[in-house]
């Protein structure tokens, strides 16, 4: 029946899609591409940093065949560049495959990864203590940046033994195995095993190599299930799909290749399942919500096969990339001066605003070296956020919630006659307090809300949970989609090690704010319960009208 429903697709795709821009040779493949292109384009409408909506997306995109606009290369890369600038080149301290990622994308885009902002991002992966803390899967990512333009490196050599020495006794990988006997006999995960042999395809002329090859090939032959596709993490999944199907690209297998057909199904057969009318992916054959991440997994994945067919380079065999120049770093106006950037996004709710920069080179004395003092600085110098006085900003003070309302309200540039008229919405928010048209705005446009029907409290701390909540409604209002499905929700969650302590109506908000940058990802706790500091708000707020385009 699925093989019948694959045909079905690739027919219907024939006589009623639209076939994409530079479609190769028109084969329903193409068409395919060409689709799910434009619903990536559509809900990633402003590329940021991240492993959905971000890299990945840049990736399936500039590898394709699809026409996509320079400015959208454009935007991404200056996104990256104020991101590397604020983050003074050190991206993190924990997961290196920030960089892998970031360098594997620019290099698709066509910019040098060598140069950001002044920074060489290639740099860190010369680390190896600090590469290895994520495992394999850091690794691989790293060798796989590394070799996308043939960037020099002293690691390639280290890289490849310790990815081999942790390869499991039954010939595949996961993510935390295979480096002692004891775990020599662990279950291999498909995605995780078709990714470290994309990092391995370019070095099968190394007999040790070209072993374990085929002896992972051999593994995920057997995994493969009657559907075509992959069980990972206990449930049958895309992205396992489609890590499988880009590594044999990569090793210059084909995808109907006999061991990679099983009851009739290859991998693309199986991927299609996923599909949904409107060209989104769910993460599950079952899924009932597209996933953004699966879709653009199904493109790169697809993408992979359009290259091989075409006899192109391989999907991370960059050096054919169309090169742009990288943007200098006063190539534009970081402080968002810019006027297409004040605009913000399409979908924003139309009292959104931008806030004009009203005190320029406004700054406070405690924060002279601080982690968030750009941040800080970019918001008081537009009047968004005050100090406890003209010289001091109290950045490790905690935030109240009327405090909260009123940054948030400006930040938007909500204006207070847009709340609906009818006097106090709270019984202890009365109309002679300072934060009494602030408190309404925001409330009447959902941002915030009581502790009861009748009471805000607007003295009472906000805790990091909270904030988050409260962010990830203002950025729906700037038109950022800040939906998360569960498997999201997990991904992002689950790397710190007090996930479950995170309440049930935080974690999706949690998750958005993690997998955009919002709030930085590299400690290792969430805290969720613990008051957030007033130069926390400061930079989660900067980074969402960042994104937002409304800085």
């Amino acid at each position: 029946m699925r093989k019948i429903l694959s045909a079905a697709i690739a027919v219907l795709l024939i006589f009623t899609l639209i076939a994409p821009p530079a479609a190769a040779g028109g084969t329903d493949l193409d068409a395919v591409i060409g689709q799910i292109a434009g619903y990536v384009l559509r809900t990633v409408r402003a590329p940021n940093i991240g492993s959905a909506g971000g890299e990945w997306a840049i990736i399936g995109l500039a590898r394709s065949n699809c026409d996509v606009p320079d400015s959208y290369y454009e935007s991404y890369y200056r996104q990256v560049e104020k991101y590397v600038a604020d983050a003074g080149g050190a991206l993190s301290a924990v997961r290196y495959t920030e960089y892998s990622r970031i360098i594997l994308s620019l290099t698709a885009a066509g910019y040098d990864p060598r140069s950001v902002a002044g920074y060489d991002l290639t740099a860190p992966l010369e680390d190896l203590d600090s590469v290895v803390k994520q495992g394999v899967n850091s690794l691989t990512y790293a060798l796989l940046a590394l070799d996308s333009n043939d960037y020099p490196s002293a690691m390639r050599e280290t890289f490849i033994a310790e990815i081999l020495r942790r390869q499991l006794s039954n010939g595949g990988w996961n993510l935390a195995g295979g480096i002692s006997d004891s775990t020599k006999n662990q279950a291999a995960d498909p995605d995780v095993t078709g990714m470290v042999l994309q990092a391995l395809a370019k070095y099968q002329h190394l007999p040790e190599i070209r072993s374990a090859t085929e002896n992972a090939i051999e593994r995920l032959s057997v995994m493969q299930k009657e559907s075509g596709g992959y069980i990972g993490w206990e449930e049958e999944n895309i992205e396992s799909a489609a890590q499988v199907l880009v590594a044999l690209c990569e090793l210059g297998i084909p995808f109907d290749d006999p061991r990679f057909v099983k009851n009739g199904n290859t991998l693309v057969d199986n991927i299609l399942t996923y599909m949904n009318p409107d060209y989104s992916f769910n993460h599950t054959p079952d899924g009932k919500a597209p996933n953004q991440m699966s879709a653009e997994q199904a493109l790169y994945s697809f993408v992979a096969v359009q290259r091989a067919a075409g006899g192109k380079n391989s999907l991370y065999r960059m050096a054919d990339a169309v090169q742009r120049e990288n943007i200098p770093a006063d190539g534009g106006d970081a402080n968002g001066s810019d006027a297409a950037a004040k605009a913000g996004l399409p979908g924003k709710d139309p009292n959104v605003n931008a806030m004009p920069v009203v005190s320029v080179n406004k700054t406070f004395e405690d924060i002279q070296g601080h982690a968030s003092q750009a941040a800080i600085e970019a918001l008081a110098a537009r009047g968004i956020i005050s100090g406890r006085s003209d010289v001091e900003f109290a950045p490790d003070d905690t935030m109240m919630r009327a405090e909260f309302a009123a940054i948030v309200t400006r930040g938007l540039g909500l204006m207070s006659s847009a709340a609906p008229a009818g006097g106090a919405r709270f019984a202890d928010v009365t109309a002679g307090a300072w934060y009494f048209e602030y408190v309404n705005t925001a409330a009447s446009f959902g941002i915030v809300k009581g502790v009861s029907e009748t009471l805000f409290d607007p003295g009472s701390t906000i805790t990091r949970q909270e904030a988050a909540v409260m962010v990830a409604r203002a950025a729906a209002l700037c038109g950022l989609d800040t939906e998360r499905e569960p498997v999201e929700i997990r991904d992002a969650l689950s790397q710190f090690g007090d996930y479950r302590t995170v309440a049930d109506w935080a974690q999706s908000s949690l998750a958005f704010c993690y997998s955009t940058g919002i709030l930085d990802d590299s400690m290792l706790d969430i805290s969720p319960t613990t008051a957030i500091l007033r130069c926390e708000i400061a930079e989660m707020l900067y980074r969402l009208l960042t994104q937002a385009k409304l800085l």
